[in-house]
């Protein structure tokens, strides 16, 4: 076989269609573009993204800011919270959801700074901020991250 008895597959190349060159020709008059409109003059052009005059999709959706799918959330519980406790009493996520301090655990219970603690206790929790972790220290306590 040489380059020049190269051939297209037989049915792989259409001649294109002549619109608008009589009745017979199956697409005369009006050209397949149907009786009058938008769509059927001369230059008409819609953007790619127009939805009919309804409020396009791009509109409907708001435009500020973003929460990410993989964000951990955490039950927060303040210092002069703990107060209610005895002294040397352990406290868990488990226990502070048991006495309704927080209502859900979510991912994890975070200790904040918020007060002043009077108890000598063991928190134990998943997070801490760090005047959280002096005040308990400084109270005599000790804390463990879950």
């Amino acid at each position: 076989m040489k380059l020049h008895e190269l051939k297209p597959t037989p049915g792989a190349k259409r001649k294109r269609k002549r619109v608008g060159r009589g009745m017979s020709s199956g697409n005369g008059k009006t050209a397949g573009r149907g009786h009058k409109g938008q769509s059927q003059r001369s230059g008409f052009s819609l953007p790619i993204d127009f939805e009919g005059g309804q409020t396009p999709t791009y509109k409907r959706f708001r435009k500020v800011g973003f929460k990410s799918p993989h964000r951990k959330t955490y039950a927060t519980v303040n210092v002069e919270r703990l107060n209610r406790y005895e002294d040397g009493t352990t406290i868990t996520p488990e226990m502070l959801k048991d006495d309704r301090v927080i209502s859900k655990v979510n991912d994890g219970v975070k200790i904040l700074g918020k007060g002043t603690l009077e108890k000598k206790l063991t928190v134990k929790a998943h997070k801490f901020t760090a005047s959280a972790e002096e005040k308990i220290k400084s109270a005599g306590g000790t804390i463990e991250v879950v």
